[in-house]
């Protein structure tokens, strides 16, 4: 398999980490969890359970091992080292300059592992102003300027769906930067440290404000962009019945095709300049009938309109697939795992993966062997 042969000590909690872990295991890495003892990662603890532990922790950890040890225990933390010694890849989430501290740094483990990559997952980065402060994905969302793009009736922004910054800025950030570090490290020998930045990674997700900000066209208002409510042809519609329909049809094409499904009166098919007045027709169109209709109005048609859907719905339509092929077993529960991005082509075949307790650092586990 693509990462066949290639150990991960992973030191994270939570998600970014995880999640990122969880992806190297996908490929094939054999991944090694360290916990704290007793409590484990905090993630758990977390409400509904599946089996022993969360099943938030049950979907994220799936194929990999976790072991406890007490990083401030000069013992322990000399086993976690030697354990780092002969890993490919280490990944750690904590404040910058804690594990320095604890004596499991880049440079710790690097002078007795050359080729290592190590990777670092922050909100912040590993220097600067704002390196030390604390943060959860909304705070970086906020920081950035994301949440203000988007704002409701009283100007105030909604809460995201799901968690933006430690997905986009940090899980996949860190997976390909492992990966071109590890495609290097097996050129050359050199490893490297990787520091992810969930909020400088996130200037990804603002290319389009990025560039006209650098064209000269100034930082965006919220609600009046293109893809924030500025225009009629991007926008979410209610329903008779208090559903919505998502109105994506940008292009031409499209959004002439939406004009004649939906009877929009044809002086307001041309929305430049009378931007306001076109949504508010799009809206009275849509209004005028329940979700049903416009489902089947929509259905098979070349048109980028979709009614709101719910994860039921979702699943029925086969969008949403909680059911597939790899399964997460373990004590009393047998479920399908979270799908994974990567392709089925690169990853082992579909097998029943469990995930282990939370068991003690073994000194005869083989990665000490």
């Amino acid at each position: 398999m693509s990462l066949d042969g290639v150990r991960v000590l992973d030191l994270s909690t939570l998600l970014p980490g995880p999640m990122a872990t969880l992806l190297l295991a996908d490929a094939g890495a054999d991944v090694v969890k360290v916990e704290r003892p007793g409590r484990g990662d905090e993630m758990r603890s977390y409400q509904p359970k599946l089996g022993g532990a969360s099943a938030n922790y049950a979907i994220l950890n799936r194929g990999k091992r976790a072991f406890a040890a007490d990083l401030k225990d000069p013992a322990d933390r000399d086993r976690v080292l030697a354990l780092a010694t002969s890993a490919d890849v280490v990944v750690e989430q904590f404040r910058p300059g804690v594990v320095d501290r604890l004596g499991l740094g880049y440079e710790a483990v690097r002078s007795r592992n050359p080729g290592v990559v190590y990777c670092s997952i922050t909100g912040y980065g590993q220097t600067g102003a704002h390196a030390t402060r604390a943060g959860h994905d909304l705070n970086y969302l906020a920081g950035m300027g994301l949440l203000d793009v988007v704002v409701d009736a009283t100007g105030a922004p909604p809460l995201p769906p799901t968690v933006i910054a430690d997905l986009a800025g940090g899980t996949y950030p860190a997976v390909v930067n492992i990966l071109l570090a590890l495609r290097r490290r097996d050129a050359t020998g050199v490893g490297a440290h990787l520091d992810i930045s969930m909020s400088r990674n996130l200037q990804t997700m603002i290319y389009g404000y990025f560039a006209t900000h650098q064209a000269g066209g100034g930082w965006p208002v919220p609600g009046a962009d293109l893809l924030t409510g500025g225009s009629p042809r991007y926008r979410i519609y209610p329903t008779a019945d208090g559903r919505h329909v998502a109105v994506a049809s940008l292009e031409e094409k499209f959004w002439r095709l939406l004009a004649e499904l939906i009877d929009l009166p044809a002086e307001y098919l041309d929305d430049a300049g009378q931007e306001a007045a076109v949504a508010e027709a799009v809206a009275e169109r849509i209004a005028a009938h329940p979700a049903a209709h416009w489902r089947s109005v929509f259905d098979g048609e070349d048109v980028c309109a979709t009614v709101v859907g719910t994860f039921p719905e979702a699943v029925a339509a086969g969008l949403v697939t909680p059911d597939g092929p790899d399964r997460l077993v373990g004590d009393g529960f047998d479920v399908g795992a979270l799908p994974s991005p990567v392709d089925p082509v690169l990853r082992p075949a579909p097998a029943a993966i469990g995930y282990p307790a939370l068991e003690p650092l073994a000194a005869g586990d083989v990665w000490l062997s």
